[in-house]
Formats: structure tokens, sequence, C-alpha cells
């Protein structure tokens, strides 16, 4: 069952949102109290997992819904 997983990705859509609303990355951090690191690793796609806590800020500051940060789409090795 795992290997039918190893296909799908997650995209993080952090960097269209920040552009849609006119924020920095810096600004963001500073909004949620997240690291710049952190919030970088996140918006290039190279996170392993998100805290919920870290969702539900992200969600209100940028004022969306989980399913506008992440997608998920098959790899394309």
């Amino acid at each position: 069952m795992v290997e039918e997983f190893d296909s799908l990705h997650v995209v993080c859509h952090l960097d269209s949102l920040l552009t849609q609303r006119g924020l920095s990355l810096t600004e963001l951090s500073r909004h949620v109290g997240v690291s710049l690191a952190n919030l970088s690793v996140l918006k290039n796609n190279r996170a392993k997992a998100v805290r919920y806590s870290t969702l539900i800020a992200l969600c209100q500051v940028l004022d969306c819904q989980p399913g506008d940060l992440f997608t998920v789409k098959a790899r394309s090795d």
C-alpha cells in the first residue's frame, strides 16, 4: 500500500499566495512566529511535515484554507 503513495508528493503554493497578498516571506515569518529558514523549506517543497499550529497560523494570516496552501500531485521523475 505504501508503494502507491511513492508516486505522489505535496506541493506548497506559499509563493503564489504571498504574491497575491503582497507579503514577503520575512513579513509572514514575523506574523506567524515561524523562522524564515523553516518557511523557506516549506515554500521550496523540502518540508517533510507541517505542525497543525503552523498550518493554522499560515491560514489565518493568509486568509486561506489548507487546500489553498497545498495540493497533492504525481511526481514527474
